[in-house]
Formats: C-alpha cells, sequence, structure tokens
C-alpha cells in the first residue's frame, strides 16, 4: 500500500495519470446525446447524401441494421461502392444502393431524381447530409459559389424534385444537416454568390444557416401534407470535411491538434446520432421546422428567425435552381 501510494505521489505519475483521466472523461462526455430507441425500418425508404463516408455512411450503417432500403446518393461512385459493400457485409441488408448525385451539378441533381423515380414510387425519409467545408473560391457547375451552391442550392432542388412522392408516402420526413456554425453566419442579401468578396469561414457559415432558413420556410409550406422537415447539428466530428483546413498540413500542428481533435471531436457514429433521432424517433412524427442538436429540440441564431430573409432565400433559390414553388404551396 505504502508502495503504491509513493507511486502516486510521483508526479512522472500522477499528473500524466490526472491529465489521462481528464481527457478520457472530457472525449466521453464531448461524444454527446445518443439515439437508443429500438425502431424497425423494414419497407421503408430513404435517401441518403454524402453517404460513402463519415455521418452519412454511419447513418446508412444504423438505417441498413434497421431493416430499411437505402438509396446512398455520392458524387464519388467507386467509394460510394466500396461503402455500400461494407455495410452489406456488416448488415446483411441487401436493399441498400448506391447511385451517382453530384450536388454541384443540376443536371445530375434532376438525373439522380428521374432515375429514382423510375426504380422507387415511395420515399419515407430524405436526409440531405452531404456538405463541403472551407474550401478555396470555386463555382459549381452552374456558377453557384460552391458552399452555398452544394450545401444549399443543390439540396434545395434535390428536395423539391422529391417532394411529390414524399407527399404520396406521408408520414415522411427530410431532415438537414446543418452546422452550429449557422450562429456565425449571416445571408448577404447584397452578394449572396460572393461575387463581390469571399471569405471560407463566411461562405460556409451562410450555407449552414441557409440549410436552417429553408427548413423553417419548407416546413411553413408543407403544413398539412403530412411531410415535416428539420435540421441539426451534428456536433463537432471527425470526419473529411476538415481536409481543407490548412493548418493541419502543418508538422507541428498536426502534432500538438490533432491530440485534441481526438478528444474534443465526435466520431463519426457519435456525429450522426441526431441525424438519426430526427430521421426515425416515432415521438418526432408531427414535429416540424425544428432545429436538434444531441437529440433534442435548440434554439436557432435570430438571423434563422427571419422570416423576411428566409423568404428572399427562398426566392432567389427558386430563381437559381429553375424551382418552381406552385407545387409546393
Amino acid at each position: 500500500m505504502g508502495c503504491l501510494t509513493n507511486c502516486l505521489c510521483c508526479p512522472l505519475i500522477f499528473w500524466p495519470s490526472i491529465i489521462g483521466l481528464a481527457a478520457y472523461f472530457l472525449r466521453k462526455y464531448m461524444q454527446g446525446g445518443q439515439f437508443t430507441k429500438q425502431t424497425d425500418e423494414t419497407g421503408k425508404v430513404f435517401i441518403v447524401t454524402g453517404a460513402n463516408t463519415g455521418i452519412g455512411k454511419e447513418t446508412v450503417l444504423e438505417i441498413a441494421k434497421r431493416g430499411g432500403t437505402v438509396y446512398m446518393a455520392c458524387r464519388d461512385m467507386n467509394r460510394c461502392e466500396k461503402a455500400r459493400q461494407d455495410i452489406i457485409r456488416e448488415t446483411n441488408n441487401q436493399n441498400i444502393f448506391s447511385r451517382e448525385l453530384d450536388l454541384s451539378s443540376m443536371e445530375s441533381i434532376r438525373k439522380f431524381a428521374a432515375g429514382f423515380k423510375k426504380e422507387q414510387d415511395k420515399l419515407h425519409v430524405l436526409i440531405n447530409n452531404a456538405g463541403v467545408m472551407h474550401c478555396p473560391k470555386t463555382l459549381t457547375k452552374d456558377g453557384f459559389e460552391m458552399q452555398l451552391g452544394v450545401n444549399h442550392m443543390g439540396h434545395f432542388l434535390l428536395t423539391h424534385l422529391l417532394l411529390d412522392v414524399l407527399k404520396k408516402t406521408a408520414p415522411s420526413r427530410i431532415v438537414n444537416v446543418s452546422s452550429l456554425a449557422h450562429t456565425h453566419g449571416s445571408i448577404n442579401t447584397a452578394d449572396l454568390n460572393s461575387e463581390k468578396s469571399y471569405s471560407r469561414i463566411g461562405a460556409y457559415s451562410q450555407s449552414k444557416l441557409a440549410n436552417v432558413l429553408f427548413t423553417r420556410e419548407l416546413a411553413k409550406r408543407l403544413e398539412g401534407t403530412g411531410v415535416t422537415t428539420n435540421s441539426l447539428h451534428p456536433g463537432a466530428v471527425d470526419t473529411e470535411l476538415q481536409r481543407n483546413w490548412k493548418f493541419l498540413e502543418n508538422p507541428i500542428a498536426q502534432l500538438l491538434v490533432k491530440p485534441l481533435l481526438l478528444v474534443l471531436f465526435k466520431t463519426p457514429r457519435n456525429g450522426a446520432q441526431t441525424t438519426l433521432y430526427a430521421a426515425l424517433d416515432p415521438a418526432l412524427k408531427d414535429v416540424s421546422g425544428l432545429y436538434f442538436s444531441d437529440c433534442r429540440p435548440k434554439e436557432v441564431s435570430a438571423a434563422a428567425q427571419d422570416d423576411k430573409t428566409g423568404k428572399f432565400l427562398w426566392a432567389e433559390s427558386e430563381k437559381w435552381t429553375g424551382v418552381n414553388s406552385t407545387k409546393v404551396d
């Protein structure tokens, strides 16, 4: 006993032990809320965008375990097919399909939606998960700033093209993966496409705010249809979205920051929990227009509650994508 006490009192053992325990409990805490309800999704059809890696792949994996039929909508078909095979091997669910979808191309989005409708006459849950973050200024194939174009405009068009199937299948759901970054965002009404100036962080935050504004406006327009829509913050998650964080390419940053990310960031599996909650929880059957984090409702920023800005964004999104909203109203 005395030997143990002496060892614990030794600074070379005591402090590393304390730091290690603190890191363990902090990491456990940072993994956030868990969706633990058991549901049977047999016979239900899902679409998950950006499904070959990270949160998207974990979302598909869990739905597959519950018996759902999932269409993995991805830009890179080689990676998508590999992820699909991984999921089938793990779940023995053969009803997992990989389909090409490039959210930076209106043509690709329309082609995907048309192809899906030829194969399926029902859709229970559309999960708009795909996204890009903090990328250098680039344009989509249709001339949209990439982050707004992929994160918002692409999903805006996809959702509208699938609304008829969602309504036919009602009760059904639309889940939009946003971010806490929406609280730092603003819709630049004078330069929505970042033509006059560009900030990687600013453009990303704008696109995530657009996700929340779109969700809230769409919820109003879908009242009485049996189709609900909600948005969410998955948490800070260790995914490939970090690939554009240039400072992480520095070896010193890798050495110092990577351990912190390991402690402070969620795993992709835990990052998918709020998505699964919004998509599957029976208690949310009639809940629409809300924003979730860690599997519970959270307040959105003041900018996200601005109905005037929401209507402006809706009108601009219609113009950019060629959507006719009379089909929704």
